[in-house]
């Protein structure tokens, strides 16, 4: 019950301060004219959306971050390795986003960072990553539960921790495209590695991360409440990187880098949709889909965002019930 009352707690004082967050954020957002460039393949869909503030995730972001140094402070958490690259996974992704963000707003088009400069610092974040990891006693292993497979690849696990970083974060950032869409997936997927995560009592500091999980859990119900459709704020890069990165780095920690798949499947349908159409493309000179992502094929056949928002996080509700069978019964 204690873990219970404890995520209860950081959920509620994070979605209270994340819709203040918001309050104050988003008029600030407007008068520094930190909109939203469109790509110009969305500029007659989404038209209206045209200079919407960005950088929304600040106000999930801001208000998790405070909420465990809060926690800490009043002793209701400890310090560990593992919460430690939990939270630097999650503030240099988010810095990684912002000056994406920022440069873009500055620029006044759709090029913020080259994928080289990008491409440099997660592999800095990687190692980072595995440094830490080592050096807290882990071993470098591939572990699959539920065939009980494990592989020690040594050094070779640094790639593994920068894979999953970079497709987690590019997934969620490719997912960021309708109004509520990364923001009700990424909680959805968050609750459910706040459960796994309190599984893996074998994991030191398994219960801050868990905690750390539902904290964010409340402040994207915040986040949710400036972002569902239509939009008052969008989450930008600082918030989707954030989230696909954290969402990567709890999964490396608690060996279940394959379920991963299972709890963002929707995240992983839209980025594959992306890598078919290009490939295909390429060979065929024609489209496989409407458009992609795939939620921009669900919109040209007449669905509106609300629905598209409904029917992704259904299926991402039902992924999540399969995964906590699977990271926690089974």
């Amino acid at each position: 019950m204690v873990i219970l009352t404890k995520a209860v707690l950081v959920m509620m004082i994070s979605l209270i301060l994340s819709i203040a967050t918001g309050i104050f954020l988003v008029p600030l957002l407007k008068r520094l004219k930190a909109g939203q460039r469109l790509s110009k393949y969305l500029e007659e869909k989404h038209k209206e959306k045209q200079g919407t503030p960005t950088m929304g995730g600040l106000i999930f972001i801001i208000p998790t971050i405070i909420v465990m140094i809060i926690m800490y402070l009043f002793g209701k958490v400890e310090y560990s390795t593992t919460i430690l690259i939990v939270i630097l996974t999650f503030i240099f992704y988010s810095l990684i986003g912002f000056i994406d963000d920022y440069l873009i707003i500055k620029r006044n088009n759709n090029k913020g960072l080259s994928e080289a400069a990008k491409f440099i610092m997660q592999v800095i974040v990687a190692i980072i990553f595995f440094y830490l990891f080592m050096k807290s006693g882990n071993e470098p292993l591939l572990w699959i539960h539920t065939l009980g497979i494990k592989l020690d690849i040594g050094f070779l696990y640094g790639i593994v921790i920068l894979a999953v970083l970079v497709s987690s974060s590019n997934a969620v950032n490719i997912t960021d495209g309708l109004d509520g869409l990364a923001g009700s997936l990424s909680l959805i997927a968050f609750l459910t590695l706040g459960i796994i995560s309190y599984n893996t009592g074998w994991l030191e500091g398994y219960e801050e991360v868990s905690l750390f999980c539902f904290s964010l859990v409340g402040s994207l119900i915040g986040f949710l409440v400036f972002n569902l459709n239509p939009a008052k704020v969008f989450m930008g890069d600082t918030g989707s990187l954030a989230l696909g990165a954290v969402m990567g780095a709890i999964a490396i920690l608690t060996r279940h880098e394959i379920l991963l798949i299972v709890i963002g499947i929707v995240f992983v349908i839209e980025t594959l949709t992306c890598i078919i159409q290009r490939v295909y493309y390429k060979f065929t000179k024609k489209r496989l889909f409407l458009m992609t992502p795939i939620h921009h094929s669900f919109e040209k056949r007449g669905y509106s965002e609300r629905e598209i928002v409904k029917i992704f996080s259904l299926i991402g509700i039902l992924a999540s019930m399969i995964a906590i069978i699977f990271g926690v019964v089974l």
